[in-house]
């Protein structure tokens, strides 16, 4: 990595659906991948809220048509995705974070990059009072037996997409008719149920950044969009 720090560029997206997110990231992601050289990259983290949807990772074939339909009646909406893992649940009152960086003005590493995420949130949780917050064999950062944050990352020409799902004030029912990540025996929980008190997407939006900025030895520059139309950023 050089010794100039990298610049990225802070993303508030607001809340809207999964679609809209996800056309989101693919666009900021692929915008300058072919046409500069990786140094001149644009870095992006976008910070957002989901509408409720449950998505799944490569490994599509393990959920039928059948639990699509079961969910989708929940409330929910309904995604397959790139993303390695399984499947998840994204919905208000989580905090969902899409580094978009071309690893090249890192360290040139999907396996870096992961172990570099997980560390990151385990910092992030550890300012915020979660002292026991670690990263295990099982993917996530868990608190005991409880996964606080979901991972599930794709890597292209060292660009990544997708991040992490950090519950903040999270409502956990909806994990309830899931096995979260394909892990059996395992629950969830989230910041407002450890610290026993309401903790919002904004508090924790300001200790990840922090975090980040930090653990991915970056510098952080933030540029506001409008929640209602995520299409104007870039």
């Amino acid at each position: 990595m050089s010794s100039v720090r990298p610049l990225v560029t802070v993303v508030r997206a607001g809340q809207h659906s999964y679609s809209a997110g996800l056309q989101l990231q693919q666009r900021l992601a692929k915008s300058n991948q072919i046409l500069v050289p990786p140094a001149e990259f644009r870095n992006y983290l976008v910070l957002q809220e989901h509408e409720p949807v449950y998505t799944v990772g490569l490994r599509t074939k393990d959920y039928t048509v059948e639990d699509e339909d079961r969910l989708r009646r929940l409330g929910a909406d309904f995604h397959r995705t790139d993303r390695g893992g399984l499947i998840t649940f994204h919905g208000p009152g989580q905090l969902v974070a899409y580094p978009i960086l071309h690893l090249g003005q890192f360290t040139p590493s999907i396996r870096w990059y992961v172990a570099t995420l997980e560390r990151m949130v385990v910092e992030a949780c550890q300012q915020m009072g979660i002292r026991g917050a670690k990263a295990t064999k099982d993917t996530g950062i868990w608190v005991g037996d409880n996964k606080i944050c979901a991972i599930g990352v794709h890597g292209s020409r060292y660009v990544t997409t997708h991040g992490i799902g950090l519950n903040c004030c999270t409502d956990l029912r909806w994990f309830e008719h899931i096995v979260p990540c394909g892990i059996e025996g395992k629950g969830v929980t989230s910041l407002s149920k450890e610290l026993g008190r309401h903790f919002s997407v904004q508090e924790a939006s300001a200790a990840l950044l922090t975090s980040f900025a930090k653990v991915f030895e970056c510098r952080l520059q933030e540029q506001v969009t409008t929640p209602a139309n995520p299409a104007e950023i870039g």
